[in-house]
């Protein structure tokens, strides 16, 4: 087996140097008084060349850990984050709930507050901050949200412990890890590091399917006489889009899309059912005989609208019963424990060995001309729209479809509407995680442009998620980076789901019968100065008629200006646009 030898001065190079030869592309930093070490180290790497990852400056925790997850969903290669200790970690944390509830792997690390408070080890106590900010257990802030947390203790065990990390973050189902690099370990002298090069610990293995419980499924699915498929991230392996696309053409099933959050299946494909996002109920569901929940944790919400006793329910993910959510108490008849890139395609195969090819076709037709329908009624209503005030979010979507090129990659936090928008190809769309911690879309925004250069990269975001994304600190990491992308925020001026969810919880309440919502407004600011002052191009859209060539100016600023670019656009949703 292979071994590498690294040539150091410190546990720091060492570190680095290690990183790189696993595949560590960046090193995303809000730096702090631990990282002097991790700054040397990578002083040294520039002056001497040598291999380490690219160092990314980001002046706010939540926005880098952001960016990794944004890199990672267009690469598919996990990426560091290292943030200052306890208060890095609790500025990371909301982030790293995004990761882990995205099952999205990120080597998230921090300093750990100097041990040692008497002189003799470099790195020792030596400013006030190094006594308040340590704390009894700085990993459990965050460890239900990671796979594994663990303190590098000595120089020796380096290698092993950032495998550990990796292979850990890498394995399905796949998730962040907190590691913590005590300020004394970094500084640490060491001359050299012999290591296994490639690494002896690959955790990349593809998950199939029990095929007894594959049969069960297909002989279920093609007896069906109202079956139904509902997923939500059965995208996030690309490879699976086809997979399910066979299922799909094999039995004539429908595919309705439940808050996605990747690109699970070509919307122009007459099987697509359509999108239903946040609250939204689809109603057809309680008249599904047999439904295949495809990576989909929340296919229905039980309290309004469900499958009826004698459907039959089969789950397919490589954790169907999603073990690390507290609750979830949804039916499964038949599971299937296996990664749907693998599955899917034994499936349809398994389903078109049994199933009646006229009653396909039958089913194909019908489905076929609703298909239709629908993208024709959605079409009025956006039209509806063109010359509303405020603008209305399905004309803004429908505008934004229209400009878009084929090199885009939308990030979408909500706002956006699927209903108007191009077929995307995989990896071209991704939605919020569902954990709903706001803020994610400028951040990933930004890691997807680090990760795919050559693309637009597009983020549309609420007011409010717009706030939440620290925008100063994002506009400084694009400027810093060199990675202009386009926001659109759709500035409706509320917390519009706290609106929602009051009259939900309470129809008749105070709230709701005199139209009084404390704590859900919001000032319709001039968001749009915010870029200006980072060298970017900002404008603030009111008249639905200029949204067009507002989207073409700022585009133009983004693809052949090399600049960033933010549109706010003054908006409201009007009926028949779907509740994020």
């Amino acid at each position: 087996m292979g071994k590498k030898t690294l040539q150091v001065e410190t546990v720091a190079q060492a570190y680095l140097e290690l990183l790189r030869d696993r595949g560590i592309d960046c090193f995303f930093a809000n730096a702090g008084t631990d990282f002097a070490s991790i700054v040397d180290a990578f002083a040294r790497a520039a002056a001497e060349g040598r291999a380490a990852p690219r160092p990314l400056a980001v002046p706010h925790e939540f926005v880098a850990v952001s960016m990794a997850h944004g890199y990672y969903l267009v690469t598919g290669r996990p990426q560091a984050v290292m943030v200052h200790v306890t208060v890095g970690t609790a500025n990371g944390v909301g982030a790293v709930i995004n990761a882990s509830r995205a099952q999205v792997p990120v080597l998230f690390s921090a300093g750990r507050t100097p041990i040692t408070e008497e002189a003799g080890l470099p790195g020792a106590r030596d400013t006030h901050i190094h006594w308040a900010q340590e704390a009894f257990d700085q990993a459990g802030m965050l460890r239900e949200y990671v796979k594994w947390d663990y303190e590098l203790r000595q120089p020796g065990q380096l290698e092993a412990v950032v495998d550990r990390a990796l292979e850990l973050a890498m394995a399905e189902p796949r998730g962040p890890v907190y590691l913590t690099l005590p300020r004394e370990v970094l500084a640490q002298p060491l001359g050299e590091l012999t290591i296994a090069s490639p690494p002896r610990r690959q955790a990349v293995s593809r998950r199939f399917p029990d095929p007894v419980r594959i049969e069960e499924a297909a002989d279920r699915l093609a007896r069906a006489r109202n079956p139904l498929i509902v997923t939500a991230e059965a995208g996030r392996a690309p490879e699976a889009v086809a997979g399910l696309v066979a299922l799909a053409d094999a039995g004539a099933f429908p595919v309705l899309e439940s808050s996605p959050a990747h690109v699970n299946f070509p919307a122009d494909h007459p099987c697509h059912a359509g999108w239903i996002f946040g609250s939204q109920d689809y109603p057809a569901i309680a008249e599904a005989d047999v439904v295949l929940v495809v990576d989909c944790d929340v296919p229905w919400f039980p309290a309004r609208t469900r499958p009826g006793d004698d459907a039959v329910v089969i789950q397919l993910a490589a954790d169907p019963f999603y073990s690390r959510y507290p609750m979830r108490s949804y039916p499964c008849d038949v599971p299937l424990a296996a990664e749907p890139a693998a599955a899917l395609p034994l499936l349809a195969a398994a389903v078109r060995s049994r199933i009646d090819p006229a009653s396909v076709s039958a089913r194909r037709a019908r489905l076929a001309d609703a298909h239709r329908a629908r993208r024709e009624a959605w079409s009025r209503a956006a039209l509806a729209e063109a010359t509303r005030r405020p603008i209305g979010f399905q004309w803004a979507s429908r505008c934004i479809g229209e400009a878009l090129g084929p090199d885009a990659i939308v990030v979408n936090e909500y706002p956006l509407d699927l209903r108007h928008l191009p077929p995307f190809a995989p990896r071209a769309y991704f939605g919020s995680p569902h954990s709903g911690g706001l803020g994610w879309g400028l951040g990933a925004a930004l890691g997807a442009k680090l990760g795919a250069p050559d693309r637009t990269v597009v983020a549309t975001v609420g007011d409010g998620a717009y706030i939440f994304g620290a925008p100063s600190a994002a506009h400084l990491a694009a400027r810093l980076h060199g990675l202009p992308f386009l926001t659109v925020i759709f500035n409706n001026g509320a917390w519009e789901a706290v609106e929602r969810a009051t009259r939900s919880v309470h129809p008749d309440g105070w709230a709701a019968t005199t139209s009084s919502f404390p704590l859900a407004g919001l000032a319709p600011a001039h968001y749009e100065e915010i870029v200006r002052g980072f060298g970017g191009h900002g404008e603030r859209v009111e008249d639905p008629a200029e949204l067009p060539a507002a989207l073409g100016r700022a585009l133009r600023a983004v693809r052949d200006g090399g600049r960033q670019a933010v549109l706010n656009v003054l908006c409201q949703r009007q009926a028949g646009s779907p509740k994020g």
